[in-house]
């Protein structure tokens, strides 16, 4: 009786901290949290297109409220304002780093990446647009394939890398950080409801008194999870999409240590968050609105409607080529280099990387297609697109790590060859018959 019950308390209590260490230190890796949010879109996908579909539905519909606060939201609705919120804090952490002590720190070194991120913006939309005009459909989207996934995108290099150059995680995440900097700023400024100018007043009140309190180095959670709330709320009843407060909550935070301070408050948030991000925020983000129904109507229609068309092309022709495009002209036009450890190769292989849009792109799909039915079908065309995107950005990587690794093999041979003949020489451990010893 007594190891019965001691089995359930293992069971259903918590893990072990050793355990819970090890799982906070696996969600940190890019590999995981890609991976979760992976799976996270299989199930939601599973569980849509199962006999089961209507139980997804009530679950994804159904209310919770907190009427002290004002909020009655559904389940999705909690997903995508409040939790994926704790993804863009630690997106805006990794922002004011970049911008601090990161890439883009010094003009020479942001130029490409930004300039990257801005064309992988622009062409996109661009396509879209074009795409709609032709066949006559609604031009709402154009944003919707925009964004980069920073989670899966970092995941797929991460998976194929091992001898690819670090230079290419930096430009990836430099121009990912960018890119999803420019979503933010389309959803703060396009998909807004009625603005309350007191709530939003209230809102920039607490985002002031957060960079006072980093000014002054006051700590403890105390007084910054409460405040966080409340500028929350006040963003989301203020009629800005509620995720902007995360951005901006992280770019407040300091990213450099004070002498004799160990961690930053910046980069001790983001230590702790992430797991929260890419273990619970992202992943339930996904389940909640990636669910949507599979058939061949609906994949023949994706390739047939002009604004899923729009999106997919968006995605897989208009990333990929204004992400070149971009770079190349920055890096022919201006003063601006290409790291020398890459090739323009390299540099393509990215860009098709970068039309993985999934997270941010569905985000976006939903706030302009607030119909069910359009929202559903510019959904299909997101994972549509994100799908032939990791696809053909796999063969391409895929392809310049076969090369980077003949590379290194090869001058693995010549180093072993030089120590060999160096081994060899009069005078060396190699010969001491010839020098009497």
């Amino acid at each position: 009786m007594a190891a019965a019950q001691h089995e359930r308390t293992i069971l259903f209590g918590l893990l072990p901290r050793p355990e819970r260490t090890a799982v906070a230190r696996a969600l940190r890796t890019e590999t995981v949290g890609g991976l979760m949010l992976l799976a996270a879109a299989v199930v939601a996908l599973a569980w849509a297109n199962s006999p089961w579909n209507a139980w997804y539905e009530r679950v994804r519909e159904l209310h919770l409220a907190i009427p002290m606060l004002g909020l009655d939201l559904s389940v999705q609705q909690w997903t995508a304002d409040g939790l994926l919120t704790v993804f863009f804090l630690v997106a805006g952490i990794e922002l004011k780093r970049e911008l601090v002590v990161g890439e883009l720190r010094t003009r020479a070194t942001a130029a490409l990446p930004v300039i990257a991120a801005v064309s992988g913006m622009a062409l996109p939309a661009m396509a879209y647009i074009a795409t709609v005009w032709v066949g006559g459909g609604s031009v709402d989207g154009w944003a919707v394939p925009m964004a980069t996934d920073i989670a899966f995108a970092l995941a797929v290099l991460a998976v194929l890398n091992t001898h690819l150059p670090s230079a290419l995680r930096a430009f990836l995440l430099t121009l990912a950080v960018v890119d999803d900097l420019g979503a933010i700023t389309i959803i703060a400024i396009l998909f807004t409801a009625d603005l309350n100018l007191a709530a939003l007043g209230g809102a920039s009140a607490g985002l002031v008194l957060f960079s006072v309190l980093q000014h002054f180095r006051l700590r403890g959670w105390w007084w910054y999870v409460p405040l966080g709330v409340t500028i929350w709320v006040l963003t989301y009843h203020g009629g800005v999409h509620a995720t902007v407060a995360g951005v901006c909550m992280g770019m407040l935070l300091r990213v450099t240590s004070d002498p004799g301070e160990e961690h930053a408050p910046g980069e001790r948030a983001g230590y702790l968050l992430r797991p929260i991000s890419a273990g619970v925020a992202a992943p339930l983000f996904a389940l909640f609105s990636a669910g949507v129904g599979v058939s061949v109507a609906v994949v023949t229609e994706v390739f047939t409607r002009p604004e899923s068309l729009g999106v997919v092309l968006g995605l897989v022709v208009g990333k990929t080529i204004g992400i070149f495009a971009g770079t190349y002209a920055a890096a022919r036009f201006t003063r601006a280099q290409l790291n020398p450890d890459l090739e323009w190769a390299d540099v393509f292989a990215l860009a098709a990387l970068s039309g993985i849009g999934f997270t941010v792109a569905l985000l976006i799909g939903g706030y302009a297609f607030p119909d069910p039915a359009a929202s559903e079908h510019i959904a299909a065309a997101v994972l549509t697109g994100s799908f032939i995107a990791a696809t053909l950005s796999t063969l391409l990587i895929k392809r310049r790590n076969g090369i980077y690794r003949r590379l290194y093999e090869a001058e693995q041979r010549d180093r072993g060859n030089c120590d060999t003949r160096d081994d060899n020489r009069p005078g060396t451990d190699g010969d001491d018959r010839e020098t009497g010893e």
